[in-house]
């Protein structure tokens, strides 16, 4: 089997799960994207995807995203994929990140708010994009700073930052479900917050949750957006190119 094969097999068996999840919820599955994360493996991946439809592509490291958007276009140039940055992000690497993504999922404190609005101001007048960076602030489920997210308490606080940025466009709340929390709990909270921040910013309303292996559960809980990585394209390199 090719790999193209391969990857249509594997689509076609997350496409499954998304449908009977969607059913279980008594929701509709176009309501529920599917986000490829496609960290680790290469750029023929991603124009093979393309082929299959899929349009959108997450990175989680802008050293390896920068390099793959450039091979993909030389693959694909009549293929438009969307970038997604959905790994921590250094304030260092705002100007760089806002030359390629569509949208940042991982944005959890003022300091990088402040960072990409300035690099997406610079990336518009340098001609390197034409619209507004889409972000999604992350939500700390457990408080853990090393895994990254703001805290609940402080999440609406962080929302108005965002949709106070003139280069900026607030689109909703991305969270993980941290390893010692059931998946269905974690999702519940994740919503409520999403919910809460939706009354103050009703144009917020993707909920990017749910990867591998918990989508489902965060399907059941409102998620919008679901980050799929080994389920789709198979376990992942020890390390990065």
């Amino acid at each position: 089997m090719g790999r193209r094969d391969e990857l249509a097999a594997a689509l076609a068996r997350v496409c499954d799960r998304i449908t009977a999840a969607c059913a279980a919820a008594g929701r509709d599955p176009a309501q529920v994207r599917l986000l490829p994360v496609t960290k680790t493996f290469p750029a023929c991946d991603v124009a093979l995807l393309a082929d299959l439809g899929l349009l959108d592509a997450a990175e989680a490291r802008d050293s390896e995203a920068a390099a793959k958007v450039a091979e993909v276009i030389a693959l694909r140039p009549g293929a438009a994929v969307r970038w997604h940055m959905v790994g921590r992000l250094q304030r260092n690497k705002s100007r760089s990140v806002a030359q390629w993504a569509v949208q940042v999922q991982s944005v959890d404190s003022a300091r990088l708010v402040a960072a990409l609005d300035r690099a997406a101001c610079a990336a518009r007048e340098g001609g390197q994009r034409r619209g507004a960076l889409g972000v999604l602030v992350q939500a700390s489920l457990d408080g853990d700073p090393a895994r990254g997210g703001c805290p609940l308490p402080q999440l609406e606080a962080l929302a108005d930052r965002v949709a106070a940025a003139s280069q900026l466009r607030l689109e909703g709340v991305m969270g993980i479900a941290p390893l010692g929390i059931a998946p269905g709990a974690a999702f519940a909270q994740l919503s409520a917050a999403a919910q809460q921040l939706r009354r103050s910013h009703p144009g917020a309303v993707e909920l990017s949750a749910g990867m591998s292996g918990d989508f489902e559960q965060a399907i059941a809980h409102g998620s919008t957006c679901v980050r799929v990585g080994t389920a789709l394209l198979g376990d992942r390199p020890l390390a990065s190119r």
